[in-house]
């Protein structure tokens, strides 16, 4: 188990875990895992087949700061969101799995799903 000081994110934890028995990614269908804090929020495509990172993208990446406008909150979620669909068409991925990571699907975690799935990734 992670160590947590008393209490603080002992329920996410609790709900990543139980999200986590349930899916995996694989070479033909990989994971997208999400988090996010207070400032930034981050995307990867993960397989878990060969334990590697395939495509990531967040609010700190190049090329989200190349980006005209500079957005925070649901609108950076959602350029982050497209950004990882274009990464993932670069790389012939087209069927994800999503993971939450143990946040709630609403606000931003919502939106960047949405975003992903405006750009092309099925869920």
């Amino acid at each position: 188990m992670v160590m947590l000081s008393f209490r603080r994110g002992l329920g996410r934890h609790r709900r990543q875990k139980r999200v986590r028995r349930k899916i995996l990614g694989t070479d033909g269908r990989p994971r997208i895992c999400v988090f996010r804090s207070h400032k930034h929020i981050y995307a990867q495509v993960i397989s878990d087949e060969k334990g590697a990172t395939l495509a990531t993208v967040s609010t700190l990446s190049k090329e989200f700061m190349a980006g005209a406008k500079q957005a925070r909150g649901i609108e950076a979620a959602k350029q982050v969101g497209a950004l990882l669909a274009e990464a993932c068409k670069g790389k012939g991925i087209s069927h994800v799995v999503f993971d939450r990571n143990g946040f709630l699907f609403h606000g931003r975690v919502k939106a960047l799903a949405e975003a992903a799935r405006e750009g092309g990734l099925n869920f």
